[in-house]
């Protein structure tokens, strides 16, 4: 019987809590607790490809450069390096730690993590309109200089004390290179770790070649695109709530545990899903089915192991 493959994408809470500053321990617990849920998958017979986030971690380097900067008269790196730094350093997170869950649990995979380039469309629309928050929170004097010294575009920060923060395009994600591999080494056996943070930005310029791009692509789309490109069968999101809900935190709030592609694009279209949380994972999964894919699911990860897939989303209601 052909095997299932399926990609997981990490998110929400899966790596960092929102109550922790983000030491290495706190990261490879949580790490370790999401991967244990994710034996329930081997165990049934599913070939995996993980994705996950960055946020957090990418955050943190850009905020590295800049104190490096201004310290030290270090060089800024840009986006897309560092969004390579952190899926390295994510990704050898991950595999380290799968490879001791696997462990033991009396399981031999091989895990190996890759690098990816994910590619976007010079001429997207999003270039034009940079809304992706990145980086630490500038004063408007700092902000101004930096603005007239890199030509970097800031916003006004509306949720915390004030302040100014840098922001780039997120465009949507047009290729994954290399997915033929990725895909190849999952139907193969191998735990794949691919796409962190959305995949390295880079777009095709007019001579063919491969060139950065500053901008941030989400996860979730570019999750998507992979699974679709590698033909899965399965494309689950983990995140911070344990499934789908129609008019969230309101006292008439409904699970939905089951939906079909209309109905969900539907409440899309009606408003019940945040355009900074829930609206993306959702427009991710009805994406992967449009290509072709047989289920998506949104949930937490500690549904898996209680062999409870949270909310799940087919082209047609089945239950």
């Amino acid at each position: 019987m052909k095997k299932k493959l399926a990609v997981v994408a990490l998110g929400g809470n899966a790596l960092l809590r929102g109550d922790q500053i983000g030491t290495i321990d706190e990261q490879e617990e949580n790490t370790t607790q999401t991967l244990e849920n994710l034996i329930f998958l081997i165990n049934e017979g599913y070939d995996l490809v993980i994705t996950h986030g960055n946020g957090p971690q990418v955050g943190n380097i850009l905020m590295r450069n800049d104190a490096g900067e201004q310290l030290y008269n270090i060089a800024q790196m840009p986006v897309d390096i560092c969004v390579a730094d952190s899926q390295g350093g994510i990704g050898y997170m991950i595999e380290r730690m799968f490879r001791n869950v696997l462990n033991r649990n009396g399981l031999t995979r091989n895990v190996v993590c890759l690098v990816t380039q994910v590619v976007v469309d010079r001429n997207d629309p999003a270039f034009n309109d940079p809304q992706k928050r990145i980086g630490k929170i500038y004063t408007r004097e700092e902000a101004d200089s930096l603005a007239m010294k890199k030509g970097w575009i800031f916003r006004e920060e509306v949720k915390t004390d004030g302040g100014f923060r840098r922001v780039v395009p997120s465009p949507i994600p047009i290729d994954i290179m290399n997915h033929t591999i990725i895909g190849d080494l999952a139907r193969q056996g191998n735990i794949v770790i691919a796409a962190g943070g959305g995949g390295v930005p880079v777009y095709i310029d007019e001579k063919n070649d491969v060139r950065p791009a500053e901008v941030v692509i989400d996860k979730d789309r570019a999750s998507a695109l992979l699974a679709s490109m590698i033909g899965a069968e399965e494309f689950y999101i983990l995140t911070d709530v344990p499934y789908i809900f129609i008019n969230y935190k309101k006292p008439d709030q409904e699970i939905r545990e089951f939906l079909d592609y209309a109905d969900t694009l539907k409440y899309l279209r009606e408003g019940h899903f945040a355009k900074g949380s829930m609206a993306p994972k959702i427009e991710a999964c009805l994406s992967f089915l449009e290509k072709g894919g047989k289920m998506a699911v949104i949930t937490e990860a500690f549904k898996l192991a209680d062999k409870k897939y949270g909310s799940k989303i087919t082209m047609e209601y089945e239950q």
